[in-house]
């Protein structure tokens, strides 16, 4: 993906095509991880190529694709925190809540060291991120905003697609709220603001806006 202020490096993880985002600034080694799936050989091997140096993990929501690789990283990167919206952080340590269970897996990732909430802000690796709670996939769903950069970019996890939007028939899920997110938080950014999302293709808020047939004007919505 190409951003003039960011390096923005995406690792699909399988079985369940999730992103992993490995961020950085041009000419700087340190770098951010996002999401970091179910293949964490994957991603290591990115961050070896371009010689990068993880400083952070960062988790949208603590559904178990999302945070299949945080073990391995804390293992690998032991001075990196681990970082979750606060309400997701039980989501961590519980198979059952992390969906892991259902599939087998009993999967356990490490504690976060840092739970965030909305308003709050990340500062790693030259980057500073803010958060926006964002519930509807997940209830402790949070996306970052990185606005110190244009045009702005947005780590958005399992909320807003390309084309389509984050499911809601989870156990803590909501279309409701996570309707009322995307509209409140997201479509009032800046038309041209990059979204990353957890699976799929990158979008900007004036495509989906234009043309998501969930969310956007083909569902109704309204652009004053």
């Amino acid at each position: 993906m190409l951003h003039s202020s960011l390096n923005l490096e995406c690792i699909v993880s399988q079985p369940f095509d999730e992103n992993t985002l490995i961020i950085s600034r041009p000419g700087q080694p340190e770098c951010l991880i996002v999401d970091p799936g179910l293949e964490p050989q994957k991603f290591a091997a990115k961050i070896k190529e371009k010689e990068l140096i993880p400083v952070a993990i960062l988790n949208t929501h603590g559904h178990s694709d999302h945070i299949a690789g945080n073990e391995f990283c804390k293992r690998t990167w032991p001075n990196c925190p681990l970082i979750i919206g606060h309400g997701d952080a039980p989501k961590l340590t519980d198979p059952q809540l992390n969906l892991s269970a259902a599939f087998g897996l009993e999967l356990i990732s490490p504690e976060a060291d840092r739970t965030v909430q909305e308003g709050d802000t990340v500062e790693h690796a030259g980057i500073t991120l803010e958060v926006l709670e964002t519930p509807g996939h997940s209830s402790g769903h949070v996306v970052f905003v990185c606005k110190e950069i244009e045009p702005y970019v947005v780590i958005g996890g399992d909320v807003l697609f390309c084309g389509s939007i984050g499911r809601t028939d989870f156990p803590d899920g909501s279309l409701s709220q996570l309707t009322s997110a995307i509209h409140q938080k997201l479509f009032t950014l800046p038309g041209n603001t990059l979204v990353l999302p957890g699976h799929g293709p990158a979008t900007t808020i004036e495509q989906e806006i234009r043309s998501n047939p969930f969310v956007g004007v083909p569902s109704g919505y309204r652009v004053d």
